[in-house]
């Protein structure tokens, strides 16, 4: 049953077209930065931006931060908005359910499939935007050819550091190995993230005939979220939010890495995940599907 969940994955059209238009995005954005030379003058602007044009192996993160916000949390709740609900509305689900196949194992290989799909995503666009930086917001964007940084008047905090290192968020070298290890830091945090999303996409799939439904109660819940991180009417139940914790990842681009809000970020997801997927299988264990 996961591999055929599996292969309805990758013979979709909509898979592909969300990875791509994610994926498209920070390529597009670094285009124009190398286009136009986007850079503030030495001294202004933030650290993470000057680390960013200074060295591009760094544009990952940068990819990361630009899709965070709507692209990833938009497409993870299509795909697990649709995993029961959308074989509710096409009439396949009773099919599914008559054939020798448990409900669990079915929301079970559902899961397995999202979470794929959310891998997938958030390595993808990881990749290519580092392809990508390396190749259009390399050193030589961020001083002239044959200067050095300090000759054009980059701050230490640059992204880039003696023999070739990237200079962390912190102002400290580190290596490509560290850099390479900090990176597959962030995308399993990110990925931990969009699974939250997952969790609450794929309950309401489970409560709800409509894909659609399902996706935009998702989508409402985020949202509402991100607005009460905001009011400081909310702080008491801030911490607790599901997106409170959503940029912690860029801690692990400081040296050190900065735990805290990671390990906070890591225990609210698992607490969504968990809770939610419970109440998803609690539900539609028992969901009349002959109705």
């Amino acid at each position: 049953m996961i591999g055929v969940e599996l292969v309805k994955l990758v013979r979709r059209p909509r898979t592909w077209i969300s990875l791509t238009l994610t994926c498209a995005l920070p390529f597009v954005v670094a285009v124009f930065i190398a286009v136009t030379h986007l850079a503030p003058p030495p001294g202004q602007g933030s650290a993470f931006l000057y680390a960013v044009l200074a060295n591009g192996a760094l544009y990952p993160a940068a990819a990361l931060a630009l899709v965070l916000p709507v692209f990833l949390p938009v497409t993870t709740a299509v795909v697990a908005g649709d995993a029961i609900a959308g074989e509710a509305a096409t009439g396949t689900l009773r099919y599914l359910l008559a054939r020798p196949v448990g409900r669990t194992r079915l929301l079970l290989a559902k899961l397995i499939s999202v979470t794929t799909y959310v891998v997938l995503v958030v390595v993808a666009v990881t990749v290519t935007a580092y392809a990508t930086g390396v190749l259009l917001l390399g050193p030589s964007h961020a001083a002239a050819v044959g200067q050095s940084p300090a000759d054009a008047g980059l701050a230490p905090t640059a992204g880039v550091a003696p023999g070739g290192a990237v200079t962390s968020l912190s102002g400290t070298p580190l290596s490509l190995l560290q850099l390479a290890e900090r990176t597959a830091g962030a995308i399993a945090f990110i990925a931990v993230s969009m699974l939250g999303v997952a969790a609450i996409a794929l309950f309401l799939s489970t409560v709800t005939s409509s894909a659609l439904g399902a996706t935009l109660g998702a989508l409402a819940a985020l949202v509402a979220s991100e607005i009460l991180v905001t009011l400081n009417a909310a702080a008491v139940i801030q911490p607790y939010l599901p997106t409170r914790y959503w940029l912690a990842w860029i801690d692990f681009f400081r040296d050190p890495i900065f735990w805290r809000n990671i390990d906070r970020g890591l225990g609210i997801q698992a607490v969504y995940v968990v809770v939610l997927l419970g109440a998803a299988w609690a539900n539609f264990s028992t969901k009349d599907i002959t109705a």
